[in-house]
């Protein structure tokens, strides 16, 4: 089959090696091309960041960074770090790149590593408000190890209570302060972060992990002026392998650098760090431009459709790839109308909302995002259809797959995505 160019050229042998792990692979990808993904953090690699991924560097052990490594046999895979670090820099404009983090909780652990001491203070956004894991919470080795402080957004405007912030930054001297998350639909106040941090004597921390790929793009402001190290996924609209980056000022690129290795990591995964640096090569074209602009007109336009059908976008919209829905209005949970789209062809998930009245594993809201539909080339004239097909699964469906409209709905989803393939055929 012409889709064995998605797993590198061997796949004819996966399939004959390993039928049961090839069937995974193609069911997977038959998935994929059946439904809307409407994730917020998930997109479609291009089919040569994925060769890169499956490719030969990913047998070499290379402990430590190119020209020092712990081991020989290194001259080649120090070429596509070296290259990617310079891609890296060139693209957002920074002083160092490490792109040897796993993943973005490991590229954050590095800046824990790097800055504080354990049961040292740090400020950061609450998980329950956009937040993300690794930003304190008590589950994670962010909140175990050390003192969170956390902020929240302001009740009325459902965007960051800066005053709270200046307060909490005054009040408790974190040595640390961080900004970004995983729910937030609008643009951060950089500026005000940097000159707060300079105030209370902090670091400023940005975890861009979900919002780089619209900085990359051009399409949003940058945290790199501002910011003394920036975190980052590779994963989302920045559309990579999946892995986590690190982007700082030079005068903190020994202390990250340690922090990464040997500090929180071992070996580099040198095949993805290839994948990055092919990723980063990508993100410098201008059709990546176009891409990251349409990525925004998308989620503008799913926001502002489904919030005309009583599903509310939280903070009245968005600037990003995002929007957090308030179900409440229409009476229906998180946990409900994450099944009952999924039983209708549609990816999305549930997510608390601020000030939500219900746990974490029922929620109130849902999180959408237009990052992988834009990569398929939907417009946002799609999107008004795709908002009407989610308000039609959530309201009048109820998770079973076999309801008479869930099945009307995956038709018509099937007939969207069938004019706009994730990975196209190369032949039919």
């Amino acid at each position: 089959s012409m889709d064995q160019t998605f797993y590198g050229s061997d796949f004819g042998q996966l399939s004959s090696q390993d039928p049961e792990i090839a069937a995974v692979l193609l069911s997977e990808l038959e998935r994929v091309r059946g439904g809307l993904q409407l994730i917020a953090s998930e997109n479609l690699t291009s089919p040569a960041v994925l060769a890169a991924m499956g490719s030969t560097l990913s047998n070499k052990y290379a402990e430590g960074y190119p020209g020092r490594r712990y081991y020989g046999g290194c001259s080649e895979v120090d070429k596509a770090e070296s290259i990617g670090i310079e891609r890296a820099k060139a693209l957002f404009g920074a002083e160092h790149a490490n792109l040897q983090p796993h993943s973005g909780a490991n590229a954050n652990m590095a800046v824990y590593g790097a800055f504080l001491q354990p049961g040292d203070t740090f400020l950061a956004m609450s998980l329950p408000h956009g937040g993300h894991l690794t930003h304190g919470s008590k589950v994670s080795f962010s909140g175990k190890w050390f003192n969170a402080v956390h902020y929240g957004v302001d009740k009325e405007t459902e965007n960051i209570d800066y005053a709270q912030v200046a307060e909490l930054a005054r009040t408790h001297r974190p040595k640390l302060i961080v900004a970004g998350g995983s729910a937030i639909p609008r643009l951060i106040d950089f500026e005000f972060f940097r000159n707060l941090a300079d105030e209370v004597g902090a670091i400023f921390w940005v975890d861009a992990a979900h919002f780089i790929g619209l900085v990359a793009g051009k399409a949003i402001p940058s945290p790199v002026p501002y910011a003394d190290v920036v975190t980052f996924t590779t994963h989302k609209v920045l559309r990579g392998p999946r892995g986590g980056m690190l982007v700082c000022k030079q005068e903190h690129a020994a202390k990250l650098d340690k922090a990464v290795f040997p500090m929180m990591q071992g070996g580099p995964l040198m095949h993805v760090i290839a994948a990055k640096a092919v990723n980063l090569l990508e993100c410098s074209q201008p059709a990546y431009e176009a891409y990251a602009k349409q990525v925004i007109a998308n989620a503008q336009q799913l926001a502002t459709s489904l919030g005309e059908k009583g599903i509310r976008p939280i903070t009245g919209g968005t600037d990003t790839h995002l929007s957090l829905h308030d179900l409440q209005g229409i009476g229906v949970t998180g946990k409900d109308a994450e099944a009952r789209a999924d039983a209708a062809g549609i990816v999305l998930n549930k997510n608390a909302i601020p000030f939500d009245p219900q746990p974490p594993n029922t929620a109130s809201g849902i999180r959408v995002g237009t990052p992988a539909v834009t990569t398929q080339g939907m417009g946002t004239a799609e999107m008004v259809v795709i908002a009407d097909l989610i308000d039609r699964a959530v309201t009048r469906t109820d998770g079973d797959p076999d309801h008479p409209v869930a099945k009307e709905i995956r038709a018509e989803v099937s007939d969207l995505v069938g004019r706009f393939p994730a990975y196209p055929r190369l032949s039919s």
